[in-house]
């Protein structure tokens, strides 16, 4: 039932570790991936792992805060890959501070890369697959949304509108054929999760505790998310929209 054949698949910040991991994936399982990402050179180097998998992708320079950039890449991917079939909305950032040690600057950026990106993303992608009366899009938010997260409480925030747009939006396309679902992470081996950790001031403290609190004994890996994406992403999810998915080893589990 996960077979991508022939589907188009854009997937945001696709040059990191759980976006990167996922694009391999669609494009193991015969996606053509459009692979997103502000770092071209990121982007890329994942593209090059696909080809060499003997997979399709093309790597495209997009800093989704940025609308025309933004339209400019979703056109491009529909010239060169075809009509978009998913989206994967991964790319985000984080900086671990107590709330009241942030400043406005910090919410902008939070705020414009974790949930006005993705807006953008929705919004112009969303017309094309309405047009077609088809389409899935899963959201990557994070558990932090789900139970809250000391030293991320905009973060948090942003991920927690993430998901309530989500599930706003499989009521409002329901009957076009849509479906949206969410995928949160837990704790997981990625640069955004090593910026984390340095932001927390003891690195290897943390990465502890955050091990023993997980009932599976590890920390997350970027190759523990894609089953789960690619899952709400396929045929097998069909009847499967306005849900949320903890992938965390068991840190949260929410009823």
């Amino acid at each position: 039932m996960n077979d991508f054949n022939g589907k188009t698949i854009i997937i945001t910040g696709g040059g990191g570790g759980i976006g990167g991991a996922t694009a391999r994936r669609f494009a193991a399982l015969g996606g053509k991936v459009a692979v997103f990402d502000r770092d071209l050179a990121a982007a890329e180097r994942t593209v090059a792992e696909i080809a060499a998998a003997g997979g399709t992708a093309r790597a495209y320079a997009c800093d989704i805060t940025d609308r025309p950039a933004v339209e400019a890449a979703v056109a491009g991917v529909e010239a060169d890959l075809g009509p978009i079939d998913v989206l994967v909305n991964n790319a985000g950032w984080d900086v671990f501070k107590p709330f009241l040690k942030t400043d406005p600057e910090d919410w902008r950026r939070l705020i414009e890369i974790n949930l006005v990106g993705a807006l953008h993303m929705h919004h112009v992608v969303l017309p094309l697959m309405v047009a077609r009366k088809a389409g899935r899009v899963v959201n990557i938010a994070s558990d932090a949304a789900r139970v809250g997260s000391s030293g991320e409480a905009v973060y948090a925030a942003c991920k927690g509108g993430l998901v309530a747009l989500s599930k706003t939006l499989a009521r409002e396309h329901a009957r076009d054929g849509i479906t949206f679902n969410v995928v949160c992470p837990g704790p997981t081996q990625t640069a955004l999760f090593e910026d984390y950790k340095k932001g927390a001031g003891n690195a290897e403290k943390l990465t502890e505790a955050f091990r023993r609190s997980i009932p599976l004994g590890r920390i997350g890996e970027p190759e523990d998310l894609p089953g789960a994406i690619t899952f709400f992403a396929s045929d097998a999810a069909a009847y499967v929209t306005g849900q949320v998915l903890s992938v965390s080893g068991g840190l949260s589990m929410v009823g």
